[in-house]
């Protein structure tokens, strides 16, 4: 019987269906294949189906243990080009995972190669796909096929000869272009922020930061060969000079990606070993830029929605790097955005263009630097100014004159909290009393990782094991579970997906006005701004563990506790 014939008589399709795609599909080879590339059915109920037919069992690959000594002797050909994965072998008998029930052929000659009785199991390709790439890396069959071209050019050494250099050059290429397009799509589906490709003495290292956390990229060892060309395809790719090896340098790749637009920044530093590339991935697709998705409280919503709509002064929002801040900036503009308001941001980069808003990239080697920028925005008659960031006291005054001269000024600095934002600007040389004047709020943040949804589990916690400052009668109050990560297929076994913000909002009271007037410490700001109702850091950080959005461990890795 027909695999189609099949599934109309489990009931996964209807005759009609079957119909149809003979019509539709006539070249088709496999009906069952086409029924699951068109959406009629799951791949993993076809496979249920037609293994129950043909007496083959199906298996979750990713609850089983896999025996990884065997991967050692396992031709790898097999492995790339016909979806096998070993799993267990018991005295002859190998158990192997095969996402295609009816092509035997290659069975068979795994039986031949290795003289031993080959079980099959049903298990869906994507699984075999992540596990070929999480143990033997990614890009392996590219890996094969260029050790197998460099192979023949060690046998023949003809390196002296133009036309036959020229030409594995070229099959060389045709390779490394589809490796390196591999490391980069495997990132982006993976939703990795930055990949850091590292030159090390035992060779290069491949890592993916994943909602702000680094995770080792398996690779194959051989990749170390091929490092030259690897580095110098994403310099081809990023517009970069390919001959130049002893200076920084920085460019971009513009990629589509399953129909997503996706930016890449490219950073090039030479090392120790070599040169490390660390590539930060701008997924537009993928970015929502709205207030209420980067994890306000609905009270510090509705206030920050406020103030991003005064009529003049300066809204900080501070922090570290990667943090968050640009995102919060940018989904505050689109907030306030429409066709009575003329908005103009000075960006470095410029990491997401803005529809309706007018963007300038600095460039401080020519000398359009913030401050310079700053000073033609002014003639320009914007209602809003966005500054990428304070970084001296040039930029510090024209933004502080922008907000005297009847502008809302947004912008970002490098402190640790809302309150130090006061004295990092006096410090800078700016005058106590225009910061007071000026400064009419100051937003510290801070991204933590969000449980995924599918596989959280609720635990109930001992008082003992918290932190001190842990809101334990708030919690026993609301008589609810916290939640802490456990990994599921849906998150790549991470347990969590995705980030949050969490925050800390200082408003520009009489009190906080007159002890930055009066050069005040930030310790004392900070006491006058929790006076007056300024929940902390960590304070908004409980509160997301609270409702089940993060866990303990998160907040104690991003936040220290508060002293008061």
């Amino acid at each position: 019987m027909e695999a189609g014939a099949i599934l109309v008589k489990r009931g996964l399709l209807s005759p009609q269906q079957l119909n149809q795609l003979r019509t539709d599909r006539p070249e088709a080879t496999r009906l069952d294949v086409a029924a699951i590339d068109l959406g009629m059915v799951s791949e993993e109920a076809a496979l249920r189906a037609l293994g129950d037919e043909v007496g083959i069992p199906f298996i979750d690959l990713e609850q089983q243990e896999v025996d990884l000594s065997l991967l050692k002797g396992f031709p790898l050909k097999l492995i790339h080009r016909h979806s096998l994965f070993p799993i267990q072998r018991n005295n002859g008998t190998l158990r192997v995972a095969t996402s295609d029930p009816f092509d035997l052929y290659p069975l068979d000659e795994l039986s031949a190669t290795t003289g031993l009785t080959i079980e099959p199991v049903l298990a869906p390709r994507e699984q075999i796909a992540r596990q070929i790439k999480a143990h033997l890396g990614v890009g392996s069959e590219t890996i094969d096929d260029l050790l197998a071209l460099q192979d023949e050019e060690d046998i023949q050494l003809l390196d002296e000869i133009d036309v036959d250099s020229e030409l594995s050059e070229e099959a060389q290429e045709a390779s490394v272009i589809r490796l390196v397009n591999e490391i980069l799509i495997e990132a982006i589906e993976s939703r990795a922020s930055d990949v850091h490709i590292e030159s090390q003495a035992a060779g290069i290292k491949i890592r993916y930061r994943i909602d702000g956390m680094l995770h080792p990229q398996p690779v194959p060892p051989e990749i170390s060969r091929f490092q030259a060309a690897i580095i110098s395809r994403l310099k081809i790719m990023a517009r970069l000079n390919i001959a130049e090896k002893r200076l920084p340098q920085d460019g971009r790749i513009k990629l589509r990606v399953s129909g997503r637009e996706i930016d890449v920044r490219v950073s090039v530093i030479p090392m120790l070993h070599g040169e490390g590339i660390v590539m930060r991935i701008l997924d537009k697709g993928r970015m929502k830029l709205s207030l209420e998705s980067i994890g306000l409280e609905p009270d510090l919503a509705k206030h920050f929605g406020e103030l991003i709509r005064i009529p003049h002064g300066i809204v900080l929002v501070t922090g570290p790097t990667g943090s968050g801040k640009t995102t919060t900036l940018y989904s505050s503009l689109l907030e306030i955005k429409d066709e009575a308001t003329k908005i103009i941001t000075t960006e470095d980069p410029v990491e997401y263009q803005l529809e309706g808003i007018n963007q300038i990239q600095v460039h401080p080697k020519i000398g359009l630097t913030f401050a310079a920028s700053l000073r033609s925005i002014l003639r320009h008659d914007p209602d809003v100014v966005l500054v990428g960031e304070i970084r001296d006291m040039e930029t510090a005054e024209n933004a502080i004159q922008a907000s005297l001269t009847g502008h809302l000024v947004f912008s970002t600095l490098h402190t640790n909290d809302a309150p130090s934002a006061y004295t990092r600007l006096v410090d800078m040389g700016v005058e106590p009393f225009l910061v007071a004047s000026t400064v009419e709020a100051v937003m510290a943040q801070r991204l933590v990782r969000t449980l995924c949804p599918q596989c959280r589990e609720a635990y109930e916690p001992k008082q003992e094991d918290m932190p001190k400052d842990f809101p334990w009668e708030e919690f026993k109050k609301r008589g609810k579970p916290l939640f802490r990560p456990k990994g599921c297929r849906a998150c790549r076994q991470l347990g969590f997906t995705g980030r949050q913000g969490i925050f800390e909002l200082c408003v520009t009271n009489d009190a906080v006005r007159q002890l930055a007037h009066d050069r005040a410490s930030s310790w004392e700001i900070r006491q006058a701004a929790r006076a007056n109702g300024m929940r902390t850091l960590r304070e908004d950080a409980w509160l997301k563990v609270l409702s089940g959005v993060t866990t303990i461990d998160e907040v104690s890795r991003v936040t220290k506790g508060d002293r008061l």
